[in-house]
């Protein structure tokens, strides 16, 4: 039988390049076990943090020991890739955050005509930047709290403009909120903010990261999420819920080791669950989305309301992440949910007969 040779592509100059090493490993292990080797051989193709490809025995020392590579190449050709990406039959990007999923990497692996998992350009680009995909939340009636765009232009302008923005903040949203710069991944430069100099101080330090940026209330409520799977005919994971003691799910928080608890399925009325798992499918659809999605709630148990936070178009894939761990208590272990998803790029990038 002969093996389809997938590209696992990670590592990345986002911020996010340590959680990227972590996801590829538990993909490789999962493409290694049961059916899947038959099935599959893998090519590693390790993106190093200046962004230069490596692959062969670099890749796959990185991809074995889960250590980033000190800089190996200062190459100023950054489009040199490896002779081997010839050779890859399908692309199993796992690269998050800033050109990893913000489209750019998925026009790219386009450009190859080579099938690849996860969303397109479109789908990608929306679901990264959070005005966008607010926008397309609103175009479909989905519940959001209220927010509002800010630029920085704005924050970095003369004296005069900015206590006035900050006028405008607080009359329309009030405090406690959050700041948040729009296109960056995993609660990077996020601050929950109570009083006009911390929101002074968020909005400079979130104008240091993007030149768009979204400023939303905050609300007291519980924290869910659901995991979509699929591509013009999606399905919906259980529910799950994260709880924690910080201050805001923040990146500390979501990648220390019992700084949060999971809960799945979240203990949530079926009708609830239910409105939660129909409002990630379309959420799903309002970005073009495909392959797989992890669409995030806030769920108000004083009133019963629903809230969608944001969808993440790419999220992390370690065994403990909540995505993979949604699907298996849905019913589909890691190992298999890997090989459907390599299926789905397949049958999305297949030519129309």
């Amino acid at each position: 039988m002969t093996k389809l040779r997938v590209g696992l592509l990670f590592g990345g100059c986002s911020g996010e390049h340590e959680v990227s090493i972590i996801s590829a490993r538990a993909i490789a292990q999962a493409l290694k076990l049961e059916e899947n080797a038959n099935k599959y051989e893998i090519l590693a193709f390790y993106i190093q943090k200046n962004g230069i490809w490596q692959s062969g025995v670099i890749a796959q020392q990185v991809l074995e020991s889960g250590v980033p590579q000190e800089i190996l190449s200062t190459s100023p050709n950054l489009w040199q890739f490896p002779p081997e990406t010839a050779e890859v039959e399908l692309w199993f990007p796992i690269l998050h955050g800033p050109n990893g999923e913000d489209g750019t990497i998925q026009g790219l692996l386009t450009l190859t005509q080579v099938p690849f998992v996860g969303s397109g350009v479109l789908g990608s680009a929306t679901g990264m930047d959070k005005i966008a995909m607010k926008m397309a939340f609103a175009q479909v009636g989905l519940p959001q709290v209220k927010y509002k765009t800010v630029t920085r232009a704005q924050i970095w302008s003369n004296p005069c403009v900015f206590p006035k923005l900050c006028d405008e903040i607080e009359a329309a949203l009030g405090y406690p909120c959050f700041v948040k710069p729009a296109n960056l991944g995993s609660s990077v430069g996020i601050a929950k903010v109570r009083s006009r100099q911390e929101l002074e101080v968020a909005l400079d330090n979130a104008a240091s990261y993007d030149r768009r940026i979204i400023v939303e209330a905050g609300v007291i409520a519980r924290e869910v999420e659901c995991a979509v799977l699929g591509n013009d005919n999606p399905k919906a994971s259980v529910v799950g819920e994260i709880t924690f003691d910080s201050d805001f799910y923040d990146y500390e928080t979501k990648y220390t080791p019992g700084k949060a608890d999971l809960f799945i399925p979240a203990k949530l009325p079926d009708v609830v669950a239910q409105q939660i798992q129909e409002m990630a499918l379309q959420a799903f659809a309002a970005v073009d989305a495909a392959g797989l999605s992890r669409v995030d709630f806030f769920y108000v148990e004083a009133t019963g309301e629903i809230f969608i936070n944001e969808i993440n178009t790419l999220p992390g894939f370690t065994s403990t992440s909540m995505y993979p761990q949604l699907w298996e208590n849905t019913g589909i272990p890691f190992s298999r949910l890997v090989d459907e998803l390599i299926q789905l790029a397949i049958e999305r990038h297949s030519p129309i007969k």
